[in-house]
């Protein structure tokens, strides 16, 4: 065969090759339909992927569907809280008594702080849950929703020892989220975090639940209630994410979004949340009560390991548990035969291994409700039945006094909690809670100042403020008190 042959027939082989792949992708269009673009020819649409059954995504791990459930029902929380103004020389009545005068000495009268927060609609009436770090203290609590509509939310309790509160604002029908089930949730299990950090509204982020029952020794209490049972999960949480939602994903609540671990303020890698049993439980306390009913079996733990062994020299015949350090005198932990050296491993059927597991199971109960109890002596196996009871020892529900309020002349009194004044180191007072006298706005007044003297005339109730002020109608009088946050200022006003 010549070399002019031999090229002929590898020209004529590539043109038969040629039209036969031509006619087949002509065959395969005719059977799988004609198509206009690249684009349409797409097995599978990414835009718009929730109304085509052609997208396929593992079970369970459905992002977007969650996201647009839970971010209209997540809020971003204000907070306003009086700080200390800065002073430019010496005041004799500052020297003298401690009052910070907001005369034009250079003395500035306090300055308003701002915090911000998240918090989650849990009703379509308005009721929304927040961290308590987000609002401690605060005189005024601004509410912006996700469609930028804004409230002024009312603070219907707190619970520092979960660090937990509950608001109130006045509207209907609004977008809300039920709680899911925290003890369902699984280690492993994909999550939300909703929020609003560094003022980003509606920033959703995802992660997994990298550990639960976690105690962080954040939370502080006088009483040492402090309840930690964290969800630690890594989903990315900085600050302004405090008192947002992490939800599964069903849209569910299964935790409030509370602290994170880190050594610079920014997200390091793990963040925790208050399981949604607690928050749930706490949430309905405050609405039904005003304060949180804890129930206490009255004993003191430890966690079970061979530190404590070593600590305390004894051996305990467990590897594992809460060991009971001792029994308090009347308690129902006491009347159910509790011992110091037990090792408690169970209530009401749920494994209680650490102390937070069971501080978290104790938790969702309430004065006067039983437990059974299981635990360790000497290595065997008992149960046992406790009724629990409050701080004060007996199983009464606990129920919040509302603050009597008395009104003058478009500024609202109220009457001072105990706590507040123990704090505070003061006998008596009466709070502004609304200021709308252009008077009074104009002296300085704003609202969270507690009114301790009028004139002559100390002040120990909202009732007292208002005989007082008619007293001293149309004269100038000072008016002293103290601000939440400790700093004490008076003010001179015409009434």
């Amino acid at each position: 065969m010549s070399k002019k042959q031999f090229f002929l027939g590898i020209v004529l082989a590539s043109l038969i090759g040629g039209l036969v792949a031509l006619l087949g992708v002509s065959v395969l269009q005719e059977k799988n339909g004609n198509s206009s673009s690249y684009t349409q020819q797409q097995s599978a649409s990414f835009v718009n992927w929730l109304n085509d059954d052609r997208f396929v995504i593992p079970d369970g791990i459905n992002f977007v569907a969650a996201a647009q459930v839970v971010t209209p029902a997540v809020v971003h929380v204000r907070s306003s809280v009086s700080v200390a103004g800065r002073s430019g020389g010496v005041d004799p009545l500052e020297e003298f008594f401690g009052f910070r005068s907001p005369s034009p000495r250079g003395e500035q009268p306090p300055r308003e702080g701002r915090s911000s927060g998240s918090g989650v609609i849990v009703s379509a009436d308005g009721y929304i849950v927040t961290n308590n770090h987000v609002i401690e203290n605060a005189s005024k609590v601004d509410i912006t929703l996700e469609d930028n509509r804004r409230y002024v939310a009312k603070v219907v309790g707190t619970d520092p020892t979960t660090d937990l509160a509950l608001l109130k604002i006045e509207e209907k029908g609004l977008p809300h989220i039920p709680f899911g089930d925290s003890d369902e949730a699984k280690v492993g299990e994909w999550v939300l975090a909703v929020g609003n950090p560094y003022e980003l509204n509606s920033t959703v982020t995802a992660g997994i639940i990298s550990a639960k029952a976690r105690n962080i020794r954040i939370l502080r209490d006088e009483n040492h209630l402090q309840i930690e049972s964290f969800i630690q999960t890594d989903a990315a949480v900085n600050p302004g994410n405090s008192g947002g939602p992490l939800v599964n994903l069903s849209g569910e609540i299964i935790g409030i979004n509370t602290a994170i671990a880190s050594r610079t303020g920014g997200f390091s890698g793990y963040s925790f949340a208050v399981p949604s049993a607690i928050v749930k439980k706490v949430t309905e306390d405050l609405m039904e009560y005003g304060t949180v009913q804890r129930g206490l079996i009255g004993v003191s733990i430890q966690d079970v390991s061979p530190e404590l062994e070593e600590r305390e020299g004894i051996k305990i015949k467990a590897s594992r548990g809460v060991y009971v350090a001792g029994v308090n005198e009347g308690s129902g932990g006491e009347e159910a035969g509790l011992k110091k050296g037990d090792v408690i491993i169970g209530i009401d059927g749920a494994n209680t291994f650490t102390t937070s597991a069971l501080q978290e199971r104790v938790a969702r109960k309430r004065p006067g409700d039983k437990v059974e109890i299981k635990f360790l002596r000497d290595g065997k196996e008992m149960t046992t039945t406790a009724t629990l009871r409050n701080v004060s020892g007996d199983t009464k529900v606990v129920i919040r006094e509302v603050p009597k309020r008395e009104e003058f002349e478009g500024v609202v009194f109220e009457d001072v909690a105990a706590a507040v004044k123990n704090r505070l180191e003061i006998d008596g007072g009466a709070s502004i809670s609304i200021v709308e006298n252009k008077a009074w706005k104009d002296a300085g007044f704003r609202e969270g100042f507690i009114i301790t003297k009028i004139g002559r005339t100390r002040i120990n109730s909202a009732k007292d403020v208002v005989e007082a002020l008619r007293k001293y109608k149309g004269e100038e009088v000072s008016i002293l008190g103290v601000y939440p946050n400790g700093q004490r200022s008076y003010y001179d006003i015409q009434l």
